[in-house]
């Protein structure tokens, strides 16, 4: 038994050292680290952790190659496509093009190309080359009387607070440079989202940080006055998150700054939360209504809303109150279910929420089928890494894409894991000065405006290979899945198509009729 073990050498040891320090002194060293092991030992015994019971001081050992296991098995045992969230191929990928390398491979794909699941798209033999005007689009419909002329691929939402301020201020360098947006992330509009000029999307969430009262509700007058800033271009309301839908968001008090406190109008000392839902109404009426009076606070700027979408039957209440009110938001940013956070529960995490390829083809349909679909656009947000991600988005239904955890590849980060700690090993997601310094701002801003610019050129060059001149021409068609049995089957017979106005002319396909009918304008 190691305990009886460790009985022996904690008797028998420290009267060796002390015999043998007698005759040559500088034995008595190994006496202190006898006599320190002796001391973790009884520590260990009166612990009454099971493991340290049994194996007083070598149990540690267990521990000791626990905390390293995340980095061993990245460094040594991942596969180029094993690791998750995203693989060794991908984070690689993103540096290349963040450092303005050649994004080439030799000797073949290591992809598992006829795994159950994989997506593909087949080429065409008539090749178009895509305009580099293709990869702008403009937000804002016919309700809105400042629309915003974007880009395609933009920084998805990540608050200051969850990110350092230099990983915020590169960003926002990046996106300055390269003539795209930057969202703010529910955590509120920060002085470090304007610091380089960048176009900035402001995320309303539940707690209303940055314009709310001390009750938490929205403050009208404050929202207004920020939202007037030139480089505010469109207003995202935060309904629910891929990572967590229906839980809210979750800052650890230990990374609440002064600072934070101060832009948030949040207490110092607490954790700091958001609550699951808006206080500020209760329906899908309710919330389009909202979506209207932002939008005149905004000044006319283009507003819109994010969920993850949950269910069915509450998304298409929302396509009905469209309809009753007739308000349309300007867009709608569908997030997946796999997107990040920086510190959620796991089994929101693991279990809640739609996958991101069958979230968007239901809701473009649905809007589809209500006839509104023309109006607004669809923003995706969920693992958005490469062009063919952007690509396989746009053939489900999105008009643009929002990036978050390549972009912060792009700053450096390196997959550790530890956002929710304040020990972020590379500065991106701690507010520990210490740690941040590590951003180089200047550098980090190339880096992330070097990505977005490689990733637009291979969505754009995808696009032309898949024989289309234009992004808008992409299609389900187009893309396609392994299946566990037979052939790889078409997203157009996995997802069909509805027609325009289907819904509301009472020819509901047997996919979205029971849904339609359980749908309602006045409540979730």
């Amino acid at each position: 038994m190691v305990r009886t073990g460790f009985y022996l050498f904690a008797i028998v040891a420290p009267g060796i050292c002390a015999l043998w320090g007698y005759f040559w002194p500088p034995a008595w060293w190994l006496l202190a680290l006898v006599l320190g092991l002796v001391a973790v030992g009884i520590y260990d015994i009166f612990s009454r952790h099971n493991v340290l019971y049994n194996y007083p001081v070598i149990g540690h050992l267990r521990y000791l190659l626990e905390f390293v296991r995340p980095e061993l098995r990245q460094y040594f045992f991942e596969s180029e496509i094993s690791g998750r969230p995203f693989n060794r191929e991908q984070r690689d990928m993103v540096d290349a093009r963040a450092d303005g390398r050649a994004d080439t491979a030799a000797f073949g794909t290591v992809q598992e190309m006829e795994q159950a699941g994989f997506e593909f798209a087949r080429h065409s033999l008539a090749v178009k080359e895509v305009d580099e005007s293709a990869s702008r689009i403009t937000f804002g419909g016919a309700q809105c009387s400042r629309p915003y002329n974007g880009s395609r691929l933009n920084i998805s939402a990540m608050s200051f607070g969850s990110l350092s301020s230099a990983a915020i201020l590169a960003m926002n360098r990046g996106a300055a440079l390269g003539g795209f947006a930057h969202n703010t992330g529910e955590g509120g509009l920060s002085p470090y989202h304007l610091r380089y000029g960048a176009d900035v999307i402001w995320e309303l969430g539940t707690a209303y940080f940055g314009c709310r009262t001390r009750a938490g509700r929205f403050n009208a007058e404050e929202f207004a006055d920020k939202a007037a800033h030139d480089q505010v271009k469109m207003i995202e309301i935060k309904l629910s998150q891929g990572a967590k839908p229906s839980h809210g968001g979750l800052l650890p008090a230990a990374k609440i700054s002064e600072e934070i406190a101060r832009i948030r109008d949040i207490d110092m000392g607490v954790d700091c939360l958001s609550p699951p839902t808006h206080p500020e109404f209760d329906s899908p009426a309710g919330l389009l209504e909202f979506v209207a009076r932002v939008r005149e606070l905004a000044g006319g700027k283009p507003v819109g809303f994010k969920l993850c979408l949950g269910r069915r039957s509450e998304f298409l209440g929302i396509c009905k109150a469209m309809l009753e009110t007739g308000i349309r938001p300007d867009f709608i940013t569908v997030d997946g279910a796999e997107g990040g956070t920086g510190a959620a529960p796991i089994e929101f995490t693991d279990r809640l929420g739609s996958y991101i390829n069958d979230a968007l083809p239901f809701v473009h349909n649905a809007l589809l089928g209500a006839g509104v679909r023309d109006e607004l656009r669809v923003i995706a947000s969920g693992k958005v890494a490469m062009g063919f991600d952007m690509v396989v988005k746009h053939a489900l239904g999105a008009n643009a894409c929002n990036a978050a955890r390549p972009f912060m590849f792009a700053v450096g980060c390196i997959q550790a894991r530890r956002c929710h700690t304040n020990k972020c090993p590379t500065g991106v997601t701690t507010m520990d000065p210490r740690r941040t310094r590590a951003v180089d701002v200047m550098a980090k801003g190339e880096r992330v405006r070097n990505f977005h610019r490689g990733t637009i050129e291979a969505f754009l060059s995808l696009t032309g290979a898949l024989g289309c001149a234009h992004p808008d021409q992409l299609t389900p068609a187009l893309i396609f899945r392994n299946s566990p049995l037979g052939p790889a089957r078409n997203c157009a017979d996995l997802y069909p198509q509805v027609q325009s106005g289907q819904f509301v002319h009472g020819e509901l396909p047997p996919e979205y009729a029971a849904d339609w009918r359980a749908a309602s304008a006045d409540r979730f």
